[in-house]
């Protein structure tokens, strides 16, 4: 091992625990030579300590000692509400082997059988470590997959988008296809990825393809590979996206755009779970689910000869209504809120820092053809070419603020700079007051449950506290 590649990074520290003081400080000797923080320890409740005071990367410690022996030092251990797992690792007699085995069902890393070198401690020393950080970057990946593409992600607390993510979370488990419908621009993609998130082929791939995007010509290759030869320019075997989805979820969106020949071929798919690349002989077993998405009627598209009848019914198991912005605007504050975080991540050094009231009444007011996409890409250009501390309304693009189409609000705010969250609660506060300060007819207009209404009045004085009715 590099003694420097150790060194360069912080010293990980390392507990030596024996009844034999001299054995525990020889090891720990070498240990520092080789670049650990290693400190020897011949009480097994001196280490427990030690390590609940001021932790460590990793334990060694002897099986038998006569005040806490390595078992329930281990159990010990892994009782402590330490910030990140510590590995364990037991040295033993070689008559006792049983005891060292019985550690590692225990939760031990490894064991090491006395008289044993240096160098085999520090191998699995720096295997221990590692498998730990890889543990953590695991840990770290789940919970960010979680945040980014759970059903907070998608920022609805409306009555339609709590509907869509209520029959997210009943067919999250199963393998049936799902069909997302709504307009371009809505977040059906999201939804897709919070699907596939909360499910049980999480850790399987998303593979994403735009069925619009791709030519008819090539659309079929793409689908389900092709061997070499197969077509002029198909220079090698290419393998496909079902065969990349397999195991996890193929996303297919605008799927009203399939031409007939691969409509039939997916149909195939869907009924026999194989796929046949163009040019093969034989099929391939494909184990993925089906997500669909378009933003036309597909049921026209069937009447009108353009869509498989069959396959229309095989895609639409579970269907997904996924509303336009304009009629879930009491979400429009936290998605504001949301896409000025991730602009100014990307932009950090915009001077913008929030939004203005008048910047937001004009949103609040606007039809967003675009959907939650065109609110999006509105932030992020305010983000960029914004040269104060607010968005203001000249700095968003002129069809937002000459167009109104929302009832106007101009006692829902104030004059100073306030967040985002503190003027959800000013809307949600003046439209209970519109309705006499009755929160359920509030709750009912805003689409919202009255528990998500009270969390929003939390910081504010009720209008009416004896109308609740």
């Amino acid at each position: 091992m590099d003694k420097r590649s150790i060194s360069e990074k912080r010293s990980p520290r390392v507990l030596i625990v024996d009844d034999q003081q001299a054995m525990a400080e020889m090891l720990a000797e070498g240990l520092v030579d080789r670049g650990y923080d290693a400190v020897a320890f011949s009480s097994g409740r001196a280490a427990l300590e030690e390590l609940a005071r001021r932790g460590a990367a990793a334990i060694v410690t002897d099986m038998r000692m006569p005040d806490l022996d390595g078992l329930e030092l281990l159990a010990e251990v892994r009782k402590l509400p330490l910030a990140k797992p510590v590995p364990v690792i037991v040295m033993t007699a070689y008559g006792a082997i049983d005891s060292a085995v019985e550690a590692i069902r225990r939760g031990a890393f490894h064991y090491l059988a006395k008289p044993f070198k240096l160098d085999e401690l520090v191998l699995f020393l720096e295997r221990a470590l590692q498998d730990t950080a890889l543990r953590r970057e695991a840990d770290s990946l789940r919970t960010t997959l979680r945040e980014r593409f759970g059903s907070q992600a998608v920022l609805g607390n409306s009555k339609s988008m709590r509907t869509a993510l209520d029959v997210l979370e009943r067919v999250s488990q199963s393998d049936v296809p799902i069909l997302f419908l709504g307009e371009t621009g809505t977040g059906k993609g999201l939804l897709a990825r919070v699907l596939h998130a909360q499910s049980e082929r999480k850790s399987g791939p998303f593979v994403s393809v735009n069925c619009a995007a791709i030519p008819e010509a090539l659309l079929e290759s793409e689908l389900f590979g092709h061997v070499k030869g197969a077509f002029t320019g198909a220079s090698a075997d290419r393998p496909g996206l079902f065969a990349e989805a397999d195991g996890g979820v193929l996303f297919l969106d605008e799927i009203a755009e399939l031409a007939a020949p691969v409509q039939a071929k997916l149909l195939h798919v869907l009924e026999g779970h194989a796929v046949r690349p163009v040019g093969a002989t034989r099929e391939r077993e494909v184990d993925v689910r089906i997500l669909a998405a378009t933003h036309r009627d597909l049921r026209a598209r069937v009447r009108d000869g353009l869509f498989r009848e069959d396959l229309l019914y095989r895609l639409d198991v579970v269907r997904v209504q996924v509303p336009p912005l304009r009629e879930r605007l009491e979400d429009l504050p936290g998605l504001v809120e949301r896409f000025l975080r991730e602009a100014l991540a990307d932009a950090p050094r915009s001077p913008v820092r929030g939004v203005s009231p008048a910047a937001l009444e004009s949103m609040l007011r606007y039809r967003w053809p675009g959907n939650v996409r065109e609110l999006q890409h509105q932030i992020s250009r305010a983000v960029l070419l914004g040269r104060s501390e607010e968005i203001a309304p000249s700095d968003l693009t002129p069809e937002i603020t000459a167009k109104a189409s929302r009832v106007p609000s101009s006692a829902l705010f104030e004059t100073e700079l306030i967040p985002v969250r503190e003027l959800q609660k000013r809307y949600a506060a003046w439209a209970t007051e519109k309705l006499g300060g009755h929160r359920s007819r509030a709750a009912s207009a805003l689409e919202v449950d009255g528990k998500t209404l009270s969390r929003w009045l939390s910081e504010l004085p009720d209008p009416n506290p004896d109308a609740t009715g």
